[in-house]
């Protein structure tokens, strides 16, 4: 089955690029030009991928990402502009994946794209199952369970938690959780770990200010609880 991507940004030109490039590596692309729009599709629709601009009519790009993290945990990818690395921090903040700024070239848009999916599907095949007090991991179906209560997760959450679990009591460093989770070709900064890490925790845990199963070890880096 055809790998499916839906393209939310106001400006036709650039939505119009990115529909035929992607169409040309054989993905399914539905268009949206608006927030509400896009949000409509992303409940209706199932899709393996999302690129959503900040800068959107209507709902913007953070409240359509937000909402959409309230049913699902599709990739997304934040169109922002150049330079702007407060739009960056937000759109981590309300549960994107990664984020590529404007004006790009279309084939970073394709790597981080065929990126993201690849790992997706490392992940789906592996059977391990760690879990710990409570916390129950199905990799293969990319699911969290803390004491029978599932914990929907984002796309990069999980990928932290699995890079995490999988070795319980080895501490990654910022820049090795980066590397594994983000790609080695990745622009962005170790503060891209750490968002993503407090929305980890908020979420896992019953008192983020005293986390049981995801530790910081100071100066060091994050680990797993044995």
């Amino acid at each position: 089955m055809a790998k499916r991507a839906l393209v939310v940004d106001d400006e036709k030109a650039i939505v119009k690029g990115i529909k035929f490039s992607l169409e040309k590596d054989g993905l399914e692309v539905d268009c949206a030009y608006d927030g509400e729009e896009g949000l409509r599709l992303a409940t209706e629709g199932k899709y393996d991928i999302i690129l959503l601009d900040v800068m959107l009519p209507g709902l913007d790009g953070f409240e359509v990402c937000q909402r959409i993290r309230e049913f699902s945990d599709v990739p997304v990818i934040m169109l922002t502009a150049k330079g702007d690395d407060m739009d960056k921090i937000l759109g981590l903040e309300y549960g994107a994946d990664d984020y590529i700024t404007k004006p790009f070239n279309i084939l970073e848009v394709k790597a981080r794209i065929k990126a993201i999916m690849r790992r997706a599907v490392i992940k789906e095949e592996d059977e391990h199952q760690p879990g710990t007090d409570g916390l129950s991991i199905d990799v293969k179906n990319r699911r969290v369970l803390s004491n029978g209560r599932e914990i929907n997760l984002t796309g990069k959450e999980m990928d932290l938690l699995l890079v995490l679990a999988e070795t319980p009591g080895k501490i990654f460093a910022r820049e090795e959780l980066l590397k594994a989770v983000w790609g080695a070709d990745y622009a962005g900064d170790a503060r891209t770990v750490d968002v993503h890490m407090r929305r980890l925790r908020e979420k896992l845990e019953d008192n983020p200010g005293d986390p049981r199963h995801v530790l910081t070890r100071w100066g060091s880096g994050y680990y797993f609880r044995e």
